[in-house]
């Protein structure tokens, strides 16, 4: 297993998959699992910078469906966990979600708490294609604001 996925590793890493690593890492680090795909994205604007474009876009998608897959798993753990128990949750923080609505799926960009919040918005069944879109917008902000960031810090392209 160790052998096989450190093949994976190593194709994923060559230049010509750069963008299709992008996709991967953020995709997985919107799930609830523990990645951060800004170092991805660096890394990939650092070694070819005329990729500072696509590789935010390709980020941005990532990370939306990645919290599209937060939403529906959300959403199925709502209503399994409901039908096991026959009424509703009621807390401060899903009544504040209820209240600002898709909108508060801006804050997805969040560490620590944006990738839940994508999960709960699905528990809530707030609609869907509004969630994606301000998922998309919060996390396009992100990609943008913290790659020039890292870009302005660590000037200069790098070369192996």
């Amino acid at each position: 297993m160790e052998v096989w996925m450190q093949k994976v590793l190593e194709a994923l890493a060559l230049p010509e998959f750069g963008l299709s690593t992008v996709f991967i890492v953020a995709l997985v680090s919107a799930t609830l699992l523990p990645l951060g795909s800004e170092p991805a994205v660096f890394g990939l604007v650092k070694l070819e910078p005329s990729l500072f474009w696509p590789a935010v876009l390709v980020a941005t998608a990532g990370n939306t469906l990645g919290g599209a897959i937060s939403w529906w798993m959300g959403y199925g753990a709502e209503v399994v966990v409901e039908h096991a128990r026959h009424k509703p949750t009621e807390h401060r923080v899903l009544g504040w979600l209820e209240r600002f609505g898709p909108k508060a799926c801006l804050l997805s960009w969040l560490p620590v708490v944006g990738d839940p919040l994508c999960a709960v918005a699905g528990w809530l069944k707030l609609p869907f294609w509004p969630c994606m879109l301000y998922m998309a917008i919060g996390k396009f902000g992100r990609y943008l604001v913290m790659t020039a960031a890292l870009l302005w810090w660590f000037p200069g392209q790098f070369t192996p």
